[in-house]
């Protein structure tokens, strides 16, 4: 009877060491560059030694297929503890749809106070908080200093829209590709719309929008948004066959000197090396950036500042494991966010981490986010799925020339009605 209760205690206590053996965090995110990749790996080897009875799992799924599987899975048992996030109405659809877990009673006082309010706002539904900010993001013009220079241009000098349409006719003259793109999958082609949105109308055009005031989607600025891109886009300034382009493609293919300009955000600094054929790409003193230009006759003056990008981060589902939001905090804390900032991964929204960027693009980057009256989150992640696919769609229409800008404001305006 004694070896009985003996053996059973002994398979009991094991039993239990294998249960806790087993608690899993999983983490889900948009396929990262090399070093950023491996920046999480040793966090997730630093947690585990610190926290022996959990085992954090990294997942990493590509861009186009991660925003397609995302709503999948997350209407079923396989749904991560964490996922990458854009937040924006995406997020707010997902918190009233109950898949995201209010973390506000999880958080220190102490890890709150290290992100900026704005940062958490961005990821605060109703009065609840649904996760934690990464980093935030600024589509700038990447520009390759060679080919400018080649064609006679002076990228500095890129100041309005007038100034790169010219731009973009003197470097066709002079057989250079003015842009590259990657149009296949949508978004990129966005960022001329939205930013040109914002240009136009000022930084409140969108929220305006989106409460119904001067038509909505409909006014005027989204129409002359789509009116300049058309300029721009009749010049035929992209790559040959840029429609049938992914991203990731226009990504290596400006990396590998195939155009002079690429529309693309910050975040793009490494995977861009890695995607060219020579897996090193552009060297720094042959790249600069330079601003969305300003539009020099707007229709509501305010929006030459404003910044378009992400306020990326990660939230947590409803389910998620108990350890879920340790995790978090411990990913997130300012040494390691410091260490992403030396290493160039990316631009910390960590207060203070900042100050740890080598990188002169990434300092310009934070410095015009810093100094910009508005920061605007990508439109097809801002106005929700459904809307965002809209817009993302009417982008590609339009720099196809297959419809209007005035088919184009109302076909937004009719997905934004009917979300």
């Amino acid at each position: 009877m004694k070896l009985f209760v003996k053996t059973a205690l002994l398979a009991s206590a094991a039993w239990g060491t294998a249960a806790m053996a087993q608690e899993e965090i999983r983490v889900l995110r948009v396929q990262p560059s090399d070093p950023e990749q491996a920046f999480y790996a040793r966090v997730e080897a630093a947690y585990e030694a610190q926290n022996p009875d959990v085992d954090v799992v990294f997942e990493y799924i590509a861009n186009e297929a991660y925003k397609s599987k995302l709503p999948t899975l997350l209407q079923s048992d396989a749904r991560p503890d964490i996922f990458y996030s854009w937040a924006g109405q995406t997020l707010v659809e997902q918190a009233e749809a109950g898949f995201l877990k209010d973390i506000s009673g999880e958080l220190s006082d102490e890890v709150r106070s290290t992100f900026p309010d704005a940062a958490l706002t961005a990821y605060t539904v109703d009065g609840a908080l649904h996760g934690l900010p990464l980093y935030a993001t600024e589509v700038v013009f990447w520009v390759n200093t060679a080919l400018t220079e080649e064609a006679g241009v002076d990228h500095t000098a890129i100041k309005t829209w007038d100034d790169l349409l010219a731009a973009v006719q003197t470097m066709k003259d002079a057989g250079v590709t003015p842009i590259v793109v990657g149009g296949q999958d949508k978004w990129p082609l966005h960022f001329y719309w939205s930013y040109l949105a914002l240009r136009e109308g000022g930084a409140e055009v969108v929220t305006a929008a989106m409460n119904g005031e001067d038509g909505g989607f409909e006014a005027e600025p989204f129409v002359a948004a789509g009116e300049e891109f058309q300029k721009l886009t009749e010049m035929e300034p992209f790559q040959p066959g840029f429609m049938g382009t992914t991203y990731e493609t226009a990504s290596g293919m400006f990396a590998d000197g195939k155009g002079a300009l690429h529309l693309m955000g910050d975040w793009d600094y490494l995977p861009m090396r890695g995607r060219s054929q020579s897996g090193e790409g552009l060297p720094d003193d042959q790249m600069a950036i330079i601003s969305f230009p300003a539009v020099s006759d707007p229709v509501a003056e305010g929006g030459d500042s404003a910044t378009l990008g992400g306020m990326n981060g990660w939230a947590v589902t409803s389910d998620a494991t108990d350890g879920a939001v340790d995790f978090l905090s411990f990913l997130l804390n300012r040494d390691h966010q410091e260490e992403v900032a030396r290493e160039g991964i990316f631009i910390p929204i960590v207060k203070g981490a900042g100050e740890a960027l080598e990188n002169p693009f990434f300092q310009q980057v934070a410095q015009d986010i810093a100094a910009a009256s508005y920061h605007q989150i990508f439109l097809d992640q801002f106005l929700g799925a459904s809307v965002g696919a809209t817009v993302n769609d009417i982008s590609a229409d339009l720099a196809q020339g297959v419809i209007t800008p005035e088919e184009a404001a109302a076909q937004v305006e009719e997905a934004w009605q009917f979300r």
